[in-house]
């Protein structure tokens, strides 16, 4: 595990505000209540593991974008380890813990369902092969600005943008940033849809359960002439995605790679695909 090194003035920022709960729970209430609630669930076993999360945990969420553009990632990349073939933030117990639920929780609400690990944004980078990229479902918009700030021009989308709508996937919250890059509504990814033919489709953790928007975004893309696309998510039958979604995904289209290297909570079992229309 990589220690977090802090300067001494981040440390009296850090120290100031935990030791003055009101200030604490006005200005940042989603890490209040993750310690209120995080330090009395059972943790990993290793007391040093459980303090080092916490800490990054605050350090970041608190930090914004000046302490790191990618603070999803800086703040499970210590807790990451191999398990049965796959990366995932698991704090070296296999099972995880109770507590580093809570903090994903927290984590998917704040930025994203899944981690944007550099492994993983070099992956899309490099099947995009400099097309631009069309993201629907992008909630606050975290996966389309690492892609951005990885070169890759974004345009992203959301049926809720959390920052004109209430989206009980991503709530507002004081002191958090509601988009990471500007996220327009489907009303708008409708209206351009016709343009997006030499684009890569992105679909991060679309809605499951029978919603239709990861099928009906597909048959859309299909029609403006589309034929590059990349699903992040769990497979048919999980949490994300309709069955229309996957069957015309089989039908007529062809899995190009799965990257190796994607990061996933070690309680959740997505995957991180490139297809290419058939």
């Amino acid at each position: 595990m990589v220690e977090l090194v802090l300067t001494e003035e981040r440390r009296s920022v850090l120290a100031a505000l935990l030791n003055d709960d009101e200030r604490l729970r006005a200005e940042y209430p989603r890490v209040d209540d993750y310690l209120d609630v995080a330090l009395r669930l059972p943790g990993t076993g290793n007391a040093q593991v459980d303090a080092a999360f916490d800490l990054r945990f605050v350090h970041y969420v608190t930090g914004g974008k000046t302490e790191s553009l990618n603070p999803y990632w800086d703040i499970v990349s210590a807790f990451v380890h191999e398990h049965e073939g796959r990366r995932v933030v698991n704090g070296g117990r296999s099972t995880g813990s109770a507590r580093l639920a809570y903090g994903q929780t927290h984590l998917q609400a704040i930025y994203a369902y899944a981690i944007p690990s550099p492994e993983t944004l070099e992956w899309v980078s490099d099947f995009c092969a400099g097309r631009p990229v069309a993201e629907l479902g992008a909630g606050r918009g975290y996966w389309a600005a690492q892609l951005s700030q990885a070169g890759i021009e974004v345009a992203a989308y959301d049926s809720m943008p959390p920052d004109k709508t209430e989206n009980v996937s991503f709530p507002a919250a004081t002191g958090q940033i509601d988009v990471w890059h500007p996220v327009g509504d489907v009303c708008e990814f409708e209206a351009n849809t016709a343009s997006y033919a030499g684009h890569v489709l992105l679909l991060c953790w679309p809605p499951g359960w029978g919603t239709p928007m990861a099928s009906e975004a597909l048959a859309a893309f299909e029609k403006a002439g589309g034929d590059r696309l990349i699903f992040i998510g769990q497979r048919q039958g999980g949490m994300t995605g309709d069955d229309a979604f996957f069957e015309a995904l089989s039908a007529g289209w062809k899995l190009e790679s799965e990257d190796p290297r994607f990061v996933s909570w070690w309680n959740l079992a997505d995957v991180a695909q490139s297809w290419v229309r058939r």
